[in-house]
């Protein structure tokens, strides 16, 4: 019988990408030595595979290597016999990460080769050897990297610029910090503003309206000032895990400003510990119709104070990317996720259907239990992948496999584990969603696809009426003019003006407004703004 050719793959490994672009690197060197030592092999009928394998300006400590990931797919598809490599630190300097190397060949039933340090990886001797050596090239790693920290931090002390992209109001020269020729200036500018306006808020009107950018290009942000009016840079100093030390470079701002400026804002600071005690389980997992993130935020103070999710694009002021949905109540949002989740759960034929492959009798057990379950905080952070809001309709994204863990946990009276998910597997769940505005700028959460009637407070029928009965003075004559009408109401002109205004909008509008059927609640103010409201009148005619 003929013998079964082995197949050789050659796996060769650079930290960094210096001296690639040399005609002969030291890629191909690795690559030369192992192809002789293949060759050398012959006659134990050793072959070589013609894919190269080859990760350059990559560290050893990770196995997320493109080069080394594909080998390993390819050792699983059956494809690779045999592993050679130069030295065994090219492969890896992870003691870890080796041994998962070790449990793709084994199950492979493949093996490698170090041409420089003969082992076996199929023998016990050959093993702990390898072992050994791999803790010493961890050890060789680590001791690496301390080194590098200590430099980092000393040079820190003497208050060099260890790197990174410079602050705004600063250029890198000579791997030092020196004063921009443009962006200096405004620096000093932003600092003297702020403490004239003694608002983050005013200062980044103050920013557009002078058209001030990023040193990327790109319009500031809230966070990006009050980053710059924080930053001890400015006067000179250079900090290493929360210490500062006196800098090399030269300082923009006086000290005796920027100390000022540190304490209005100490004082404009709020503390947020409402949220420790109201956890907000959508932080993270809720997006508007845009796509953009939601993030929990409180107004209010004592017993008045409420809790919102904003869209990332209105706290940050981009308006170009603001969707239809700004800020909802985070309260009746969250109970409205939650009475959903309650009956996803409560789902026999859903809950069934990702228990097929279990006895009957266990999924019996799973379904009498949850009823009595307690939806926490914590399932609920487990369970919901993603939820996203749009004008008419909520969709909940959970995982299914992440599911059917749970209620196997439920089942066999164990902790559940987080498992990954893959975006191509979660399930979809869409609800009729609908959001109104309330008189007083509060918005009211409906699920329904039979609208509760909005139907108008006292004051508002009150101004209705009023409008239509000064209207019918008017024209009736008992009043000459809108001047000798508001006279003899006790008001001036122009509020009589806005207050008539109401009686000429279109009788569907009014019919709407007093049967509760409008798409808006409005408030007596927003009647009264119809004058000088084009938007709202044209608003108000389509309803």
């Amino acid at each position: 019988m003929q013998n079964k050719p082995i197949r050789c793959a050659i796996y060769t490994r650079k930290s960094s990408e210096e001296g690639l672009e040399q005609d002969f690197n030291s890629l191909q060197a690795q690559r030369e030595a192992c192809e002789a030592y293949i060759k050398s092999q012959k006659s134990e009928h050793w072959v070589l595979t013609s894919t190269p394998y080859d990760d350059g300006g990559y560290s050893g400590g990770t196995l997320e290597r493109p080069a080394l990931q594909k080998l390993l797919q390819d050792v699983r598809l059956g494809q690779v016999d045999i592993i050679v490599v130069y030295k065994i630190d090219r492969l890896t300097r992870s003691l870890m990460d080796f041994s998962k190397i070790i449990e793709v060949l084994d199950a492979s039933q493949a093996s490698f080769v170090s041409i420089t340090q003969h082992f076996n990886t199929t023998t016990s001797m050959g093993r702990l050897t390898l072992n050994m050596l791999l803790s010493f090239a961890q050890f060789e790693r680590e001791v690496t990297a301390e080194r590098i920290r200590d430099k980092y931090a000393a040079s820190k002390k003497k208050g060099m610029w260890m790197g990174g992209y410079p602050p705004f109001g600063y250029e890198r020269k000579d791997k030092k910090l020196y004063p921009h020729p443009q962006q200096a200036a405004v620096l000093i500018s932003l600092f003297k503003q702020y403490y004239a306006l003694k608002s983050v808020g005013k200062l980044l009107d103050w920013v557009r309206a002078n058209n001030i950018q990023t040193s990327f290009g790109k319009p500031f942000t809230k966070i990006n000032l009050h980053r710059i009016l924080s930053n001890r840079v400015y006067i000179g100093e250079v900090g290493h895990k929360g210490i500062w030390y006196p800098g090399l470079h030269q300082a923009l701002v006086d000290r005796e400003l920027f100390n000022s400026v540190q304490q209005i804002i100490t004082e404009h600071q709020v503390k947020r510990t409402y949220h420790d005690t109201h956890p907000s389980f959508l932080a993270g997992k809720l997006f508007d119709d845009k796509g953009n993130r939601m993030s929990p935020k409180a107004s209010g103070s004592g017993n008045k104070k409420r809790r919102y999710y904003t869209s990332q694009a209105m706290i940050k002021q981009e308006r170009e990317k603001l969707g239809a949905i700004t800020q909802v109540p985070a309260g009746e949002l969250e109970n409205f996720v939650t009475q959903h989740l309650k009956e996803i759960l409560n789902a026999p034929s859903f809950l069934t259907s990702l228990l097929s492959d279990y006895h009957i009798s266990l999924q019996q057990d799973v379904i009498a239990k949850i009823p009595q379950l307690s939806i926490s905080t914590e399932i609920r952070k487990l369970l919901l992948v993603r939820v996203d809001l749009a004008p008419n309709t909520l969709k909940l994204a959970i995982s299914p496999a992440q599911l059917k863990e749970f209620l196997l946990s439920i089942a066999e009276n164990r902790s559940c584990k987080t498992l990954t998910y893959d975006k191509n597997t979660l399930q979809t769940f869409e609800y009729p969603f609908q959001i109104r505005r309330a008189c007083k700028g509060k918005k009211i959460i409906l699920g329904t696809e039979n609208p509760i009637p909005n139907y108008p407070k006292e004051p508002l029928v009150r101004i209705i009426c009023q409008s239509y009965t000064l209207r019918e003075k008017l024209f009736s004559g008992r009043a000459s003019s809108i001047l000798e009408l508001a006279k003899q109401e006790g008001c001036t002109d122009s509020y009589m003006s806005r207050l008539l205004e109401i009686s000429f909008l279109p009788a569907k509008t009014i019919l709407d407004i007093l049967s509760g059927t409008s798409k808006e609640v409005l408030s007596v103010k927003d009647l009264l703004k119809l004058k000088n409201d084009r938007r709202l009148s044209q608003r108000l005619s389509k309803l």
